[in-house]
């Protein structure tokens, strides 16, 4: 697919705040005793355009993310590959594609948008203005609090009498994943991901009784917020989706779009 030409805005001059002048009033001569008498404007945003939505994802990855994809015939690989734009009514301003894809063993969508924030304010700059929009996306998104790192005293160890005989038995190990590879897994920010980005993993009843699993990553460049969903539904009821799977899926997606404002 054609992909539109993105550059991010060259440097540009600071607009000036016209002041008022020429009052008939007797304190006519008081904007003149500030500095300058004019304030700059604030500095506009890094991006002033937006990738094709469709296009920026690349074959490879979507790949990855419709495993199934592959058994089918070539003509519908093509329509998932393809994807469909969402439609906006300013495509500098906002731009979206989706994917769907459905496979013996589970279904799939992928759902990506782009958000070039400007700010009306002439006192804000477009990228605080990215700041505040994608601190509400993260508040809203009610993340658990960040797990401390301190370590907790070590305990003094109560010894025990050893057990002998027919009785003992030795206590199988736990199933399932560790404590600290759960905690890894609960919705989080993300590092080295454009300037800020979380993560937000949410598993709800799909149907009577299936499970479906949706991922979210969020991450803010500049004046531009990227969000990707992806979400899994296993054609199987008793099945589960696996979290770590669709968030590593999900997070290398996401880092792959974030290529494109690299420059």
């Amino acid at each position: 697919m054609q992909r539109r030409a993105f550059v991010p805005a060259a440097a540009l001059l600071s607009a000036l705040v016209a002041g008022c002048s020429g009052s008939s009033g007797t304190n006519s001569s008081a904007t003149d005793s500030k500095p300058g008498g004019t304030l700059p404007a604030a500095a506009p945003g890094k991006y002033r355009t937006l990738p094709e939505a469709c296009g920026a994802a690349d074959r490879g990855a979507l790949k990855r993310m419709f495993p199934g994809v592959a058994k089918l015939p070539k003509d519908q690989q093509e329509k998932v590959y393809a994807g469909s734009a969402v439609v906006t009514y300013d495509t500098d301003r906002r731009v979206g594609c989706h994917w769907k894809a459905d496979a013996a063993d589970a279904s799939h969508q992928l759902s990506v948008d782009f958000e070039r924030v400007v700010s009306y304010d002439t006192s804000v700059s477009d990228e605080d203005r990215a700041k505040q929009v994608y601190g509400e996306k993260e508040s809203a998104a009610d993340l658990p609090p960040a797990l401390s790192t301190t370590p907790s005293p070590t305990a003094t160890p109560t010894p025990t009498a050893p057990v002998t005989g027919s009785t003992a038995a030795t206590s199988p190990p736990p199933s399932g994943p560790a404590a600290g590879d759960t905690d890894d897994l609960q919705p989080r920010t993300l590092g080295g991901l454009g300037n800020a980005a979380f993560l937000d993993d949410l598993l709800a009843r799909a149907g009577a009784t299936g499970k479906a699993r949706t991922i979210t990553v969020v991450f803010r460049t500049a004046n531009v917020i990227v969000t990707v969903e992806y979400s899994e539904q296993p054609t199987e009821a008793a099945v589960v989706p696996d979290s770590k799977e669709l968030q590593d899926r999900t997070q290398a997606m996401a880092r792959k779009l974030a290529e494109q404002f690299s420059d």
